[in-house]
């Protein structure tokens, strides 16, 4: 029976494990003398998995925390080892237990509901434990008083935490203790009010607090959850540790279990220079070499600048208007989607192939990218936003949608220039599940460059999200309708510790052709988002802004076809 009638040890107070799970040996720093650091002096404190032959061990320990009346039973302990052998752990110092961890897992709907200590956990033998359960459920820490100057607590969290993470799993839930309540019910009136004060700081209680500055979340108050508990009145705060290396989101936590979400993902981009060419071969020519680079490289995605197109003015150079310039150009439309289908498919790589002004239905010209994926389908995403320029010269409309795209490598998104200026679209796509945002860019001076690039280190930051920019570089003198070319292309990341330092894994030399390659690391976006120094997705203030987009525009073609 656990603790009937008498206070209990807190319950679990998970933090960071620097070691996996299993046998570890773990000498307090201040343990450490000439006569203990050798290795062949045997350490004073280890904490490990347990085994049968621990049994006695541990009712001895229980019985020392609990008494005789309410210690585990040698059968309950028994029952813990035969179900789930490899979630109970034991802290041994110089021979004699004085820690003990117990944990099983458990699946997301029984976990997550209220409950009871006695129904989750079976009567304290774990029969409840799921094989397949996407939860581990904490039902036990005791530690010896007497030794509790060893953070042996501490140490037996570290290992069921890092359990958690190397069977994969989304989280650590359990009943926490409320020591403190019974003392100050009548000030607070409620659980739930109390609980309220502790998290935010005004009161401290010797359990929750530590909790909650460890990153645990208080899903809600389980009423009667141990009745004997008297310190606590019989509630316990409903606690929760999400398991930082796997994704809240629905659509990434799904690319999670389908295996469509790698640990790394290679990207490449390409500072395009413009030059003269007499047909649309001499394009598709260029464009095919740095796709064969990218793919030599073993790169997932290659992007392309914004307009990469404009080249093709050069083919027949004639006196046109602006806009009628344009309009020549969506004769090519086809010819571009082709080549950028063909290529993903040859060179088994992700394309981001820049945009191309393009012809819609209703005859308006929209800036459009063409994304081919390495499966042959080929994707179309519009710009929305519309320079002033382009929708005075060269006539060009927005597009009304923007939708994550389903890749090998996880959700993407695309910006196209300008986009990357509004912080809805990137929101909107990341709401989707993007992890990786392309944005082609053009711009003609150094200024226009800057927009483009400082707003996309802000979306990288306030998304925290990877941002890969390619724009174009060169000039064309005596082509008509071409401008001047500035850039610096560049491969973004969040500002936080496991990203590159000043949040660049990769830039390019200004106005130079060149390729810039990194390789990003998801599980680091997902960790960051759910532990990180800052937490920009989750710390969103829902309750006093939202951003609504409009329903019923079209769906982006090429989505799921060819």
């Amino acid at each position: 029976m656990k603790n009937v009638g008498k206070p209990q040890p807190p319950s679990p107070l998970f933090c960071q494990a620097p070691a996996p799970y299993g046998t570890a040996s773990l000498q307090p720093s201040h343990l450490h003398s000439p006569m203990t650091s050798s290795p062949a002096t045997k350490a004073p404190l280890v904490v490990r998995t347990a085994t049968r032959a621990d049994i006695p061990g541990i009712v001895a320990l229980t019985r020392r925390i609990y008494g005789d009346e309410y210690c585990y039973l040698p059968e309950m302990i028994g029952g813990q080892l035969a179900q789930f052998p490899e979630g109970q752990f034991v802290a041994v110092y110089e021979g004699t237990v004085v820690g003990h961890c117990a944990t099983f897992r458990i699946a997301e709907e029984l976990a997550l509901r209220r409950h009871s200590w006695r129904e989750i956990t079976g009567g304290g033998y774990a029969s409840r434990h799921d094989p397949q359960g996407d939860w581990l459920y904490g039902m036990e820490v005791s530690v010896d008083a007497e030794r509790r100057g060893l953070r042996i607590g501490r140490r037996l969290y570290n290992l069921r935490k890092r359990l958690c993470q190397q069977l994969g799993l989304r989280g650590i839930v359990f009943g926490g203790r409320l020591p403190g309540l019974a003392r100050r019910m009548k000030q607070f009136g409620s659980a739930e009010a109390y609980i309220e004060a502790v998290r935010e700081d005004r009161v401290r209680d010797l359990a929750l607090s530590f909790q909650l500055r460890n990153g645990f979340e208080v899903l809600g108050v389980l009423p009667n959850y141990l009745p004997s508990d008297r310190e606590s009145l019989g509630f316990a705060a409903h606690l929760v540790w999400r398991n930082p290396r796997k994704s809240d989101h629905p659509v990434i936590r799904q690319a999670q279990r389908s295996g469509d979400l790698p640990d790394c993902v290679r990207v490449a981009t390409v500072q395009y220079q413009q030059r003269r060419i007499r047909e649309f071969g001499e394009f598709a020519t260029q464009v095919e070499y740095f796709v064969d680079i990218a793919a030599d490289y073993r790169s997932d995605f290659v992007v392309f600048p914004e307009l990469i197109t404009l080249q093709l003015l050069s083919i027949a150079n004639a006196k046109l208007e602006p806009a009628a310039s344009m309009r020549t150009l969506t004769q090519y439309t086809q010819d571009v989607r082709e080549l950028i289908q063909r290529l993903a498919v040859k060179y088994n790589i992700n394309i981001i192939g820049g945009s191309h002004p393009t012809q819609m239905e209703d005859g308006d010209i929209h800036n459009v990218c063409f994304v081919g994926l390495r499966d042959g389908t080929i994707h179309e995403r519009e710009k929305l936003h519309p320079t002033p320029n382009e929708r005075h010269w060269w006539k060009i409309s927005g597009g009304d949608s923007a939708e994550a795209i389903a890749t090998d490598c996880g959700p993407i998104g695309v910006m196209i220039c300008y986009d990357s200026e509004f912080p809805e679209m990137a929101r909107h796509l990341v709401d989707q599940g993007a992890m990786i945002l392309f944005v082609p860019y053009c711009t003609d001076v150094r200024q226009g460059h800057l927009r483009v690039r400082y707003s996309c280190q802000a979306r990288a930051i306030e998304n925290q999200v990877y941002v890969v920019t390619s724009g174009n570089v060169g000039n064309l003198p005596g082509v008509n309708n071409f401008d001047i070319q500035y850039a610096q292309s560049c491969i973004i990341t969040p500002c936080d510790f496991p990203f590159a330092p000043e949040g660049i894994a990769a830039d390019t030399t200004p106005n130079a052709e060149q390729v810039a390659f990194a390789d990003l690391r998801l599980d680091d976006l997902v960790e960051a988002r759910a532990s990180g120094t800052v937490q920009n997705l989750r710390d969103r203030r829902h309750d006093l802004y939202t951003t609504i987009w409009k329903r019923g525009s079209s769906t982006p073609k090429g989505d799921g076809g060819n």
